[in-house]
């Protein structure tokens, strides 16, 4: 009886992915997922969270491509570890602050540190990589880059675009027909649609969505704005979750202001509030804000003018906010909301 091969699967909860690994499985392949956590994917976050989401499905999109595939999955937090991909990247940044070829690397190097320890004892490793579909880390001249700086080498097979690329050793060895790879390019998903109504998968993630919030000229402008006030580029789990919710406006280098746009985010600040000074109000209907930094006394009073600013309150002459530092006991003060006008559009991060 022949030996079952065993390989990988690289399972970002994409369509691109969940294919790969259906590709595989046609073969006989013994595929496993592994899933990485940095701590800056989209998905289960702010679609969680705020209501013009709502109507998305509130799932994990990794572990339901594995209960579609029906294969193990495997979810590892490499947020610590991935810090330096991010903060230190050696071939750079994409059009953000996204470190796509970097983060490549780095994943399959993980999946294979994994996958080829004896106790796992896999064969190689799949991703759902296309040539051409993203311009910082699926190019033709990127896709051996990635294979050797990884450690996997020839290893690495990439079954939507395989025909596009050298033979790999588990076509060269028969563990995979190559005749029945793909040769997928360019950033054109129809391919990929109708290969998913081949193999009846009708719910599945946007194709050309996005998973990483790297990639989103915002968020990175929150990110670089972090670094920049801080003078040093460092971050914690809770910083780059924050960076996620909430308006951002700095009035000064030492704070900035998170203000909740919805009940949703108002619940999520609620979490920090033991961290951060934060200010409630009290006379109108109006949003939960932190204050991140180091604010003087002068410094809340704008903030609660500011915060006043997106309350319900926000034309009245003078309204009542509750200033709270962690440590100190609450104030209460009437602040006037500060003109739309007067706050400046260069604060807003």
């Amino acid at each position: 009886m022949a030996h079952q091969r065993k390989a990988v699967a690289l399972i970002s909860g994409g369509l691109d992915s969940l294919l790969a690994a259906r590709v595989m499985l046609e073969q006989n392949i013994h595929v496993e997922g592994i899933n990485f956590y940095t701590g800056f994917c989209v998905e289960g976050h702010t679609h969680a969270i705020r209501k013009k989401h709502q109507l998305k499905p509130k799932r994990n999109n990794a572990l339901w491509s594995a209960e579609q595939l029906g294969i193990k999955l495997h979810i590892i937090d490499i947020s610590e570890e991935y810090k330096d991909i991010v903060i230190n990247p050696k071939h750079g940044y994409g059009q953000n602050l996204n470190p796509c070829l970097d983060c490549k690397i780095f994943m399959v190097n993980q999946a294979r540190a994994w996958g080829f320890m004896a106790d796992n004892d896999f064969d190689f490793i799949i991703t759902g990589e296309v040539i051409g579909q993203r311009p910082k880390s699926q190019r033709k001249e990127t896709m051996p880059v990635i294979a050797r700086e990884s450690g996997v080498n020839d290893r690495l097979l990439r079954p939507l675009c395989a025909k596009n690329l050298p033979e790999t050793l588990p076509e060269r060895e028969g563990w995979v027909d190559r005749d029945a790879l793909y040769g997928f390019h360019g950033r054109n998903r129809k391919p990929q649609m109708a290969l998913a109504e081949q193999f009846g998968f009708t719910d599945y993630a946007q194709p050309a969505g996005g998973c990483c919030f790297l990639t989103d000229a915002n968020y990175s402008k929150k990110l670089a704005d972090l670094w920049q006030a801080r003078g040093e580029r460092k971050y914690e789990i809770d910083d780059i979750m924050l960076l996620k919710i909430g308006r951002h406006i700095r009035p000064a280098q030492n704070y900035k202001v998170i203000i909740g746009r919805e009940e949703g985010e108002n619940n999520y600040l609620e979490g920090y509030r033991k961290q951060f000074a934060h200010i409630r109000i009290e006379s109108h209907f109006g949003p939960l804000t932190l204050v991140d930094g180091t604010p003087d006394q002068e410094d809340l009073l704008q903030a609660a003018r500011i915060a006043a600013r997106f309350s319900q309150g926000r034309d009245a002459g003078e309204v009542r906010v509750e200033i709270c530092v962690p440590g100190l006991d609450n104030r209460f003060v009437n602040v006037s909301p500060i003109p739309a006008q007067e706050l400046p559009k260069n604060w807003y991060v």
